[in-house]
């Protein structure tokens, strides 16, 4: 018979077992109703928070989204319309062939229901599709002057019958007189309608013919109401409201009932109604407290957060920058009352805590009746189970009416016999388990080893994608050889192979830049990366100088070649071609930066000069080229978007602004210099935050006369080999 070799020591009993049963419970559920009841009443308030922002976020982006699709196509149809202007393709004093050209322009979009064109002689050009329904043609010209005629058009956009006569003057508009203040593509001032009456404002485009004179501007009226009908029939909340206001406070659009302007008697047109005038509580308070915050709205350059309490309602308040639209610069406000959320969280949690209470009360009665009804079983079981530890394995235990107990006793009772058996066949279920894990063990070492050698071949295939993106690269002896500029290349991917690319080719007296950026970064942006870059070199050494062409076969090539991938990339890519001074630039990437000696900036936008590589099929009518004039010590800073998207701890942009003030205050040094500059500005600004994209950085300086050295330019193509 098994004998313990231990001592049993008797239990000293402070503790009635009833009373141990029952106190701790009772500490438990009183300490848990309260412990609830606290975490309820904050999660509420939490879930308030959370709720009301994530509520505003996605309206915000609801807004953001509507204004981008609507106000992004007329700016992009009139650059078309330029081009093909600025290509001969359409005549800007051909009044008929201008009526068909904006009658098939407005049938292609909702977003764009008028486009017109006035010159600087006071000719004027416009259809339109009145909002009920009919399309109309506009015009004076000289025959018409100072009178500008409406016709109605037929299905088939031929003239019927006139409708109406009034005075117009287009140069006397604010969207003319905008346009030619910034010559180039813009936002008109909000104003009222010539026509409806109606507040609107205006996207413009100059327009220029093939010998780069003047022609007139392109126009397309956006009507600001059908931005508060979009608000009236947003799902905000129960009470929740939807504001845009610009940075003057005017209000432009609400989702409320109060029209944004004033009807004033004696006036033609309606008056704009400041935000501090409204008669909506919420925005007027929530737009002192943000003036009391930051002084002007102007500051306002990502989302706020403001709680105010009107007539003793809270109100949570974001008020966000409207985004992705160029030249707009609006403010987006989202007001939602907590009561909307609190009245239902509150009344949940109520009756959660009583109906707590309530259970709580009832398991302490339970416990206490059960605990007589177990006391003296379990005194028995323990009992036995002393007796048993004694090694007193022949125990048997008494019957109970409870099932649970019962069950107890049958497994004390039968497990003297187990307990033997047990100890006879341990030692050799030691050994047969000991065999299986050192089994079990060998095959993850196998595994491991497989999996280690499958990610050196992996990484091995990266690396050598890797070497070859750096060996591509311009080297040192190639930018030596360029007599006339001083030039600092610098490249860092975001991953082990980035998607961004640069190159400095010498031929034949002529120097060609190429700077691009694959969409996103790894293997796949990697590999397009470098089929552009064999693409630019064999377009360079088949002297192909003109831009359309050289762009367009390009853009044919990468293009063929990612549908044959099966892959949805693209890049953008500037091409800059020099020679004695004059620099040529085209394609469409991110702002080309031009310093002079003096260290002043010029931004080039390159959008009107191409369109992404790989994008589409058939580039050559959106391709154009710029040119211009370097003199010594002047130059050109071009970049990829991980330098002004580069973001710090606190995810605000680095951004241009910043990008070209340190170019100013370098620009006194060496092209390399500066480039160290911008880099070590850049990496300071981002702290330790991870750079989620490729970084290029290419500096190029024209050298002053005393600086060329006296050796000769290379006759062709310096050697990569070198």
């Amino acid at each position: 018979m098994f004998k313990s070799r231990h001592t049993i020591v008797p239990i000293s009993r402070k503790f009635r077992l009833r009373t141990a049963l029952v106190v701790p419970l009772t500490v438990q559920v009183v300490a848990a109703v309260g412990l609830f009841s606290y975490l309820s009443f904050s999660n509420s308030q939490r879930a308030v928070t959370n709720l009301a922002t994530q509520l505003s976020e996605s309206i915000t982006n609801q807004i953001n989204r509507h204004l981008e699709n609507h106000l992004s196509k007329p700016h992009l149809i009139q650059s078309i319309t330029a081009s093909s202007i600025r290509n001969g393709n359409l005549n800007p004093d051909d009044f008929e062939q201008l009526k068909t050209q904006f009658w098939s322009d407005i049938q292609l979009s909702d977003a764009v229901d008028y486009i017109f064109l006035g010159d600087e002689e006071g000719q004027f050009i416009g259809v339109q599709n009145y909002p009920d329904g009919r399309t109309v043609v506009k015009f004076r010209d000289r025959e018409t002057a100072p009178q500008r005629l409406v016709y109605q058009l037929d299905e088939n956009g031929d003239r019927m019958k006139q409708l109406k006569s009034k005075e117009y003057d287009p140069r006397v508009r604010p969207w003319y007189i905008t346009t030619l203040e910034v010559k180039q593509q813009t936002w008109s001032p909000i104003y009222a309608s010539a026509d409806l009456g109606a507040l609107q404002i205006t996207a413009t485009t100059p327009i220029y013919d093939q010998r780069g004179e003047f022609r007139g501007i392109l126009g397309s009226n956006f009507i600001l109401s059908e931005v508060n009908k979009f608000l009236n029939e947003l799902k905000i909340s129960k009470s929740g409201k939807a504001f845009i206001i610009e940075r003057s406070a005017d209000l432009i659009a609400t989702s409320t009932d109060e029209a944004p302007y004033l009807e004033i008697e004696g006036q033609e047109e309606p008056a704009r109604l400041n935000a501090k005038d409204t008669q909506d509580p919420v925005l007027r308070i929530a737009l002192e407290s943000l003036l009391e915050q930051v002084g002007d709205l102007k500051r306002v350059t990502q989302s706020v957060s403001l709680v105010v309490e009107v007539n003793r309602e809270r109100y949570r308040v974001e008020i966000t920058p409207l985004r992705n639209v160029k030249d707009l610069d609006w403010l987006i406000a989202i007001a939602i009352p907590e009561s909307d959320f609190m009245t239902e969280i509150k009344t949940n949690t109520r009756y959660t805590i009583l109906l707590t209470i309530g259970s709580s009360i009832v398991a302490i009665l339970c416990g206490i009746i059960t605990s007589r009804a177990i006391v003296n079983p379990i005194l028995r079981t323990a009992d036995a189970a002393r007796q048993l530890a004694g090694g007193q394995l022949n125990q048997k235990m008494k019957s109970s009416k409870i099932a649970e107990l019962q069950t107890l006793a049958n497994a004390f009772n039968s497990m003297a016999g187990q307990l033997k058996a047990s100890f006879a066949n341990l030692e050799d279920k030691v050994k047969e388990r000991t065999s299986e894990l050192a089994r079990a063990n060998q095959e993850i070492v196998g595994l491991n080893q497989r999996l280690k050698s499958e990610n050196l071949r992996m990484g091995a295939e990266l690396s050598v994608l890797q070497q070859m993106q750096q060996l591509i690269l311009p080297k040192p002896k190639e930018l030596e050889a360029i007599r006339d500029l001083d030039i600092a290349g610098f490249m860092e991917p975001a991953d082990e192979v980035g998607g961004d690319y640069y190159d400095i080719l010498l031929m034949d007296g002529t120097i060609a830049i190429g700077i691009g950026d694959v969409t996103g970064h790894g293997l796949e942006s990697g590999i397009l990366m470098v089929m552009t870059q064999t693409a630019v070199r064999t377009l360079q050494e088949v002297k192909e100088i003109d831009p359309v062409r050289f762009l367009d076969a390009l853009n044919r090539t990468i293009y063929k070649n990612i549908a044959r991938m099966n892959s949805d990339k693209n890049l953008t890519l500037a091409i800059l071609n020099y020679a004695d001074g004059k620099v040529t630039i085209s394609g469409q990437h991110e702002e080309v930066l031009i310093a002079r000696k003096d260290g002043k900036i010029e931004r080039i936008d390159t959008m009107d000069l191409g369109l992404p590589i790989g994008l589409e099929g058939e580039i050559a009518d959106f391709i154009s080229h710029t040119s211009i004039e370097l003199e010594p010590g002047d130059g050109i800073v071009l970049y990829t978007d991980g330098i002004p998207e580069a973001r710090n701890p606190k995810r605000e942009f680095y951004g241009i602004d910043r990008l070209c003030e340190i170019i100013q205050e370098n620009w006194h040094l060496s092209a390399k210099q500066i480039e160290q500059a911008i880099i070590q500005d850049l990496r300071q600004y981002i702290d330790d935050q991870k750079i989620f994209d490729d970084i290029t950085l290419v500096v190029i300086k024209r050298k002053f006369p005393q600086e060329i050295t006296e050796r000769p330019l290379a006759a062709s193509t310096v050697d990569l080999s070198e």
